[in-house]
């Protein structure tokens, strides 16, 4: 049986305000729209069904621009009240002090905020309307007022590439909790958009891959790119970064701990991948997410071409939105990687050991505290760690140890200390 999924992005509308050259589901203006959506009780029942398949996910309520639903705030309530981590992802240029107060009260934990290019020109001609940098920054400014956790979302272009140490730098001072960076898959009205070469991918990933290691109150993540596992173990076989090392990082999480649902019910595999693994209008979630064909041939993938001859395809795997876009085989080679296989071995992730440890009672209430959609993955840590010490009981010194390892002697960032936790 599959696991359980981490991560939901739930499209709510194709209506958005912005008409960007690189979205993935075309999102249709602000008077457009469809028509089959699905309706308030439609996604009530849906996220029900998710927190039954998933009941410490993490679900993104987006778009289109998610904040153009007036149900937005109760679904948001709803999702929350069930025990899910909600976020918002928006171009955060309806974010008044008024809406983001109305999230909080809704049980919102954070929003992630699209911010494309530090040039206010390139945003606004990326976004297709002008003042739309303006904007997005003010939003950005009213999240730091109100303290509501906020993630830069920042698509890396052959335009953009060369901004990417600025914007970590602009993550950073500005407040952020994450700095994910996206690389273009040509879907929707992205399908025409050239996005990046693979030499500035390659390049982009290094520096992404340096950042990540550099920075202690920032998260820098690269997002729809696998390759990172690759390029970190280049950099640094020793850093713990990399599935190789049991840390789980850097690689597509497509039909095994992520899905995406569109605003008419289709389940697919990620929001790059159009190919629809069914209908919650007619299907449940659990049996979709458990049973789907799509989504167990991405567990077990049988990839081609270079990738299913590549020594770091248990590792890396490719993305497979790539080759499905390209040419309609999912399981083809991903043609922005630069990578020859040398015909070595493959390089197997690290299994999770296996033996039960105990737990004691502060640990217990520490690791309670820790959002759910992280949670297993410090819970595998600390284990890691304290078998490697040869005991058999995990205590909270123990992840106040780790924690410190990775952000610094003040420990976590604030907005993993006062994040909503859902009941």
């Amino acid at each position: 049986m599959a696991d359980a999924p981490y991560l939901i992005a739930l499209n709510l509308t194709e209506r958005c305000n912005l008409a960007c050259d690189h979205c993935y589901l075309d999102a249709k203006v602000l008077k457009e729209g469809a028509t089959d959506e699905l309706n308030t009780a439609d996604v009530k029942r849906v996220l029900g069904e998710i927190a039954e398949v998933g009941p410490e996910a993490m679900v993104v309520l987006t778009g289109g621009e998610p904040t153009l639903r007036r149900d937005l705030p109760e679904l948001a309530a709803h999702a929350s009240g069930l025990g899910l981590m909600v976020v918002v992802g928006t171009n955060g240029m309806s974010l008044t002090p008024q809406r983001i107060e109305t999230l909080q009260q809704s049980g919102v934990a954070g929003v992630g905020i699209s911010v494309d290019s530090l040039n206010p020109d390139i945003h606004d001609t990326f976004r297709g309307r002008k003042g739309a940098w303006v904007k997005t920054m003010q939003g950005i400014d009213a999240c730091k007022d109100a303290e509501m956790p906020f993630q830069i979302h920042f698509s890396a272009t052959d335009e953009t590439a060369d901004e990417i140490d600025d914007m970590v730098a602009f993550a950073r001072d500005a407040g952020a909790m994450v700095l994910n960076v996206f690389f273009m898959v040509c879907t929707g009205r992205g399908e025409k958009y050239s996005g990046i070469s693979p030499e500035k991918y390659d390049r982009v990933l290094r520096h992404v891959a340096t950042a990540a290691r550099r920075e202690k109150r920032l998260m820098v993540r690269a997002k729809c790119a696998p390759h990172f596992k690759r390029i970190a173990i280049e950099m640094d076989p020793e850093w713990p970064i990399t599935a190789a090392h049991g840390y789980d990082a850097g690689g597509c999480i497509a039909a095994t701990r992520y899905a995406r649902i569109t605003p008419n019910g289709d389940v697919t595999p990620c929001p790059f991948m159009e190919n629809s693994a069914g209908s919650v209008k007619d299907t449940s979630f659990s049996e979709i997410w458990h049973n789907a064909p799509v989504l167990n041939a991405l567990r077990a993938p049988k990839l081609e071409g270079r990738c299913g001859a590549c020594e770091f395809q248990k590792l890396c795997g490719g993305c497979r939105a790539r080759p499905l876009a390209l040419t309609g085989n999912m399981m083809g080679e991903d043609t922005l990687c630069t990578y020859q296989p040398q015909g070595g071995a493959i390089i197997t992730p690290m299994m999770p050991a296996t033996a039960a440890l105990q737990w004691d009672e502060d640990a217990e209430t520490h690791i309670a505290r820790v959002p759910g959609f992280v949670r297993r993955m410090v819970r595998r840590r600390a284990e890691d760690y304290v078998r490697s010490e040869g005991r058999d009981k995990v205590t909270k010194a123990d992840l106040t140890l780790l924690a410190k390892r990775r952000f610094g002697d003040n420990g976590p960032p604030a907005f993993i200390k006062n994040m909503r936790v859902p009941k």
